[in-house]
């Protein structure tokens, strides 16, 4: 019977979830998913001067945004000291451990001595020997690596990777503040919550030959490992915050949706035929690593945008309406707490769902529709809102007050006579109208807009507008 697949993603709470992290988070719960196993969720917080649980929470709340529910967890590293402490005992007992005395500025100036002379600095194993303490010094506790042969990385992404033993050195699993340090840890959690596949990004790819010999030296079978290309910026360098947004919830504050980014993320270094966008469940369905590829993705913020586009486009506008309603608070379009006829957003959104790329654009596009009043653009007023138009708008105001039927059809009946009395083209009434009502040149369709703002509104508009023009 083949064992059930295992996978954990394990962050560092030293920042906020970023779209590396969301990403490697992403391909596990794939994997898992896709092959009916567990996720993990493990917090490695050993490190007590930069972990905070404000940054324990962020990502948590990152996680839950995009979708990414864990079976197991979160497990803290710092619950599993006295875990660490007991295996540490065993290596040292079984003679595949020892102490170190050498204090930080030895090593130091071991380290300076060997970059001058041109040598890999790497520590030169001289306490591996000892067969006493040293009086006075409190030590850490190093690894007995292998000092000679090969370790090979059978990677699901890169194929086999060497690494000759000798560029390896006895590295230190135990600080002399008696705290772990991360290539120990790791090994230890991985083993006592039975993870099958390692997946994370190349930049451990260095750490994997030290983990496979504490496996090794522990007595346990290795994981398979499967480490993601990089994310790099436009211009090829590691993404960083100067190509824009890293953080996941900056993406949601900037009106994305969860599903969009998901999509994106999964298509940086994974291809599935020719198709760009997945359901949730194609994703977890058609996911292999047979598929990611060995170079670095290139984050590509405008394709993000297209795709968050086609997501909004494709969304029901019920849903819509849910997600804008904080964006039109964040845009001080309403108040907090006020409320918004449902079928009316709903009719709203569907006008302009096709022109909108984030749910903040949205939301600042149902401002003319919502407001009391619009502010004019002040190049539209001064080209549209003058007096060729003035005499135009007072007869469509007068006409408008006439009729009973406010819909498209009513409305399109109302321009028409006014435009054929004139010998104008519905461009010379259209465009001042839309001035007069969104503020703008731009919207929709106008007889969409008119039914959408409604009666009172546009005749409040129009007798403005008309005021303004003098």
């Amino acid at each position: 019977m083949t064992e059930k697949v295992r996978v954990r993603f394990a962050p560092s709470p030293t920042g906020h979830l970023h779209i590396g992290g969301a990403r490697t988070a992403l391909f596990n719960y794939l994997y898992a998913r896709h092959n009916n196993g567990v996720f993990i969720l493990r917090i490695e917080d050993t490190d007590r001067t930069r972990s905070t649980d404000e940054y324990i929470e962020a990502i948590l709340e990152g996680m839950r945004w995009i979708g990414l529910d864990w079976d197991e967890g979160p497990f803290r590293q710092t619950d599993r000291f006295d875990v660490y402490l007991s295996y540490v005992d065993t290596l040292l007992k079984e003679g595949k451990a020892y102490y170190c005395y050498c204090s930080a500025e030895e090593l130091e100036e071991r380290r300076k001595l060997a970059m001058a002379l041109g040598r890999q600095p790497r520590y030169d194993g001289r306490c591996r020997e000892l067969k006493g303490p040293v009086p006075g010094v409190v030590p850490s506790v190093r690894f007995s690596m292998p000092r000679e042969g090969r370790t090979v990385v059978d990677d699901l992404i890169r194929g086999k990777v060497v690494f000759e033993n000798t560029q390896l050195d006895d590295f230190i699993i135990l600080r002399s503040d008696r705290t772990p340090t991360y290539n120990f840890t790791v090994v230890v959690d991985d083993v006592d919550m039975r993870i099958t596949h390692v997946i994370r990004g190349d930049d451990h790819l260095n750490n994997t030959p030290k983990q496979i010999h504490i496996y090794k030296a522990l007595g346990y079978e290795t994981p398979k490992f499967a480490h993601l290309p990089m994310i790099l910026g436009s211009d090829k360098a590691r993404l960083s915050k100067r190509h824009g947004a890293t953080s996941v919830m900056a993406y949601n504050e900037m009106g994305y949706l969860p599903d969009a980014l998901v999509n994106y993320l999964v298509r940086l270094g994974w291809s599935y035929g020719d198709q760009e966008i997945f359901s949730r469940e194609e994703l977890i369905k058609y996911f292999s690593f047979e598929n990611v590829g060995k170079a670095a993705a290139v984050f590509n913020p405008d394709k993000l945008l297209w795709l968050n586009s086609q997501y909004i486009i494709n969304s029901s506008s019920e849903k819509l309406s849910e997600m804008v309603i904080p964006f039109l608070v964040k845009v001080k379009i309403i108040a907090e707490g006020q409320e918004l006829d449902g079928a009316w957003l709903v009719r709203a959104i569907n006008t302009l769902r096709e022109r909108s790329r984030t749910l903040t654009e949205l939301a600042n596009s149902l401002g003319y529709y919502i407001a009391d009043e619009v502010n004019y653009n002040e190049k539209a007023k001064e080209k549209f809102l003058n007096e060729k138009s003035r005499d135009l708008l007072v007869e469509l105001k007068t006409c408008l007050e006439q009729i009973t039927e406010f819909s498209q059809q009513g409305l399109e009946a109302a321009f028409k006579k006014i435009t054929e009395k004139h010998g104008v083209k519905l461009g010379n009434l259209a465009q001042p109208v839309r001035v007069a009502v969104t503020g703008g040149t731009e919207s929709p369709g106008i007889f969409e807009v008119l039914e959408i703002v409604g009666k009172e509104k546009t005749l409040k508009r129009l007798e403005k507008a008309i005021e303004t023009i003098g």
